[in-house]
């Protein structure tokens, strides 16, 4: 059965995070991801959540979603068989694991499709089901199974609705041929064609991988007679996986902690004397690895918000280019106000990628990744296509040009170089072929940049940080002049 072409025009969304409702009460977000300029809301909810007992349903965070919800916005639900009653793997968060009863699963997702009818587009079936053990407690076949059911019982109860694949992660992406994670994904892809309409990548690891990894998924179908449209339900940067110096000094950590003798059954998990162990030695840690942390140096903390706000560009503007017309920020803010646990992993390892913050219990405090986030929104607004264009600029230049309905002309460029050093690099100067009336230059940081004027040639420094050259005013930062380096 083949189903419907691309969704139509491009929207750049943000997710709210992994436990809305759950740990605290639902509060106010979709306001603040519409301020930025999202136009795509992705929310997680839990089987634990809307039916807690046996045929007793809580609607109270899912229509808090509803209440707030702008028709300008689509929204993206990834709904996770996660059950302290229902599911083989008792729980009330993660993992998600196969159902006991197919017929209570269906009377479930209908209930909630249902309730959502008209107004949620898009419903996920869990997410990154081949990372088993932390997000699936099952196997390849289970899932598949557990889609079917998904995928019919939606399209029944809303056929205007979109089925999403559970999230096809860097663990399935950044793998070989053969893996265990891989061959979890291609084992759903054959077995599930009829069962999604939305192939769903999430995008982490270098951002100039991510043509390759949006290739991959389509050869991955194309694998087995069909193609669907890929979305990505995830992406942002930098995290641990971009830097191998800093992956081995954790993985040093981790190991020593799970060879030391054991401390006894009432000492800490291991994940927390890692992080312990990061701490006790932090001096000691590459700068790479120190980023991550709570409380590391100012300037260490300054230069990986800068790398993620470039990273907030070019991850859309690569993905774009491939194909790809829903893209989904990780994420917009912590899970509950006040919360903070330096030991904690998961937000070790994402933590700071949050565009916002709260002020006490009102989501008002914007990171300086929420300012690139808007300023690329709005220079994005009404994109048609993005394009790469020739390569000609010489190695390590990306140039890519972007049509937008009714605004002038728009390109975005940049230069490769090291993740973290590779703003020490002195900038490059493009020339660009530029036969509109004005020509106007601002950075990844809202910056102005100088641009010279030949005619109909202009010349703009470019460096690792993206430049967009407009034929209209864009919009700047105050008092941020421009820097080569930075």
């Amino acid at each position: 059965m083949e189903r419907e072409a691309d969704p139509a025009g491009i929207r750049l969304g943000i997710g709210r995070g992994i436990s809305y409702g759950l740990f605290g009460e639902p509060d106010a977000f979709v306001p603040q991801i519409r301020a930025l300029g999202g136009t795509l809301v992705r929310v997680y909810v839990y089987w634990a959540q809307v039916e807690p007992e046996p045929g007793r349903y809580d609607w109270t965070a899912v229509d808090a979603v509803l209440g707030q919800l702008d028709p300008a916005a689509e929204t993206w639900f990834t709904v996770c068989s996660s059950s302290p009653w229902a599911t083989r793997t008792p729980s009330g968060f993660l993992p998600s694991s196969p159902a006991n009863d197919d017929a209570r699963y269906a009377e479930f997702v209908g209930r909630l499709v249902s309730r959502c009818r008209g107004r949620v587009l898009y419903w996920q079936c869990d997410n990154e089901p081949s990372n088993t053990g932390l997000l699936w407690a099952g196997t390849a076949p289970e899932y598949a199974a557990q889609l079917a059911t998904f995928a019919r019982t939606v399209r029944e109860a809303d056929p205007a609705a979109r089925v999403v694949l559970g999230g096809c992660g860097y663990d399935v992406l950044s793998s070989p041929q053969g893996s265990p994670a891989r061959a979890f994904f291609d084992h759903v892809v054959e077995r599930a064609r009829d069962d999604y309409d939305l192939f769903c990548v999430n995008l982490y690891g270098d951002p100039h991988d991510i043509p390759v990894y949006v290739e991959e998924a389509r050869a991955m179908m194309r694998g087995h007679g069909y193609e669907r449209p890929v979305v990505a339900g995830e992406y942002n940067g930098p995290t641990l996986f971009e830097f191998p110096e800093a992956q081995a000094a954790f993985q040093r950590e981790m190991t020593a902690v799970f060879t030391a003798p054991s401390p006894g059954p009432e000492a800490e998990p291991p994940d927390r004397r890692t992080m312990r162990a990061l701490y006790d030695h932090a001096a000691e840690l590459p700068d790479t690895l120190r980023m991550f942390m709570e409380d590391c140096p100012p300037e260490l903390g300054a230069r990986r918000d800068r790398i993620n706000r470039r990273q907030i560009v070019t991850r859309n503007i690569l993905a774009l280019a491939a194909g790809v017309r829903r893209t989904v920020c990780w994420n917009l803010a912590p899970e509950i106000p006040g919360y903070r646990d330096r030991l904690n992993l998961m937000g070790f390892l994402f933590g700071k990628l949050a565009l916002l913050d709260y002020d006490g219990t009102e989501l008002t405090v914007r990171r300086p990744s929420a300012d690139t986030f808007a300023l690329l929104t709005a220079l994005l607004d009404g994109v048609d296509r993005v394009r790469r264009i020739g390569a000609g600029h010489g190695p390590g230049r990306y140039v890519f040009d972007v049509e937008r309905h009714g605004r002038g002309a728009l390109e975005v460029m940049w230069t490769t170089g090291d993740v973290f050093a590779g703003e020490e690099e002195p900038a490059v100067r493009v020339e660009r072929p530029w036969p509109h009336a004005q020509a106007h230059a601002v950075d990844a940081f809202g910056a102005p940049v100088p641009v010279e004027r030949d005619g109909a040639v202009v010349a703009l420094p470019v460096s690792v940080t993206p430049v967009f050259l407009s034929a209209e005013p864009v919009p700047v930062a105050e008092a941020a002049p421009w820097r080569a380096s930075t």
